[in-house]
């Protein structure tokens, strides 16, 4: 119980950082969860993002996971509310504001700069996510692999997530 503080600090300011997705907050997620607060380690915390990847729903809803681990079921619930409310509650006045001031000529030029912001902020988020998850030749040409179907025609991801799935058992299963 003596964490739920903590974990209300740390996810309540990680929900402002989410701008472009869950992926944007995912380096500052590791450094504080992992190095900093050592709730978690690294590869804990990646399993936990790819099953909330694999989740319905929103697949942030991951860091409920982190908050019950840390301090059982009244850390998931505050660890939900420090990292939906606050960004609910700014999107809610922004959004306001922003079609108060539609014909402001500054902002378009709003929008055209953050949209490198929330890209730069999901590569990062991404970089640091395939330093923890690219332990070997394996997952690399896996990475590769699922990176370029991707690009090249319109597969539904999850069919990739179930391909990967396969291919990690088979991989990686105890002789």
């Amino acid at each position: 119980m003596n964490q739920l503080p903590a974990l209300v600090g740390v996810f309540a300011y990680l929900s402002l950082l989410t701008m472009g997705g869950g992926m944007a907050a995912f380096p500052e997620l590791r450094v504080l969860v992992v190095d900093v607060h050592h709730w978690l380690t690294f590869p804990q915390l990646i399993h936990l993002y790819s099953v909330g990847q694999m989740a319905p729903g929103p697949n942030m809803m991951m860091v409920a996971s982190i908050g019950e681990w840390v301090a059982g079921v009244p850390g998931a619930v505050a660890v939900l509310l420090a990292f939906f409310l606050p960004t609910a509650l700014l999107t809610l006045g922004v959004g306001r504001l922003w079609i108060r001031l539609e014909t402001w000529p500054w902002r378009t030029s709003i929008q055209r700069g953050l949209a490198p912001v929330s890209i730069g902020l999901i590569l990062a988020g991404s970089i640091s996510l395939a330093e923890g998850a690219l332990t070997g030749w394996l997952t690399v040409v896996i990475a590769a692999a699922v990176f370029a179907v991707l690009l090249l025609s319109r597969v539904n991801p999850a069919l990739l997530v179930l391909c990967g799935a396969l291919v990690s058992l088979i991989a990686f299963s105890p002789r």
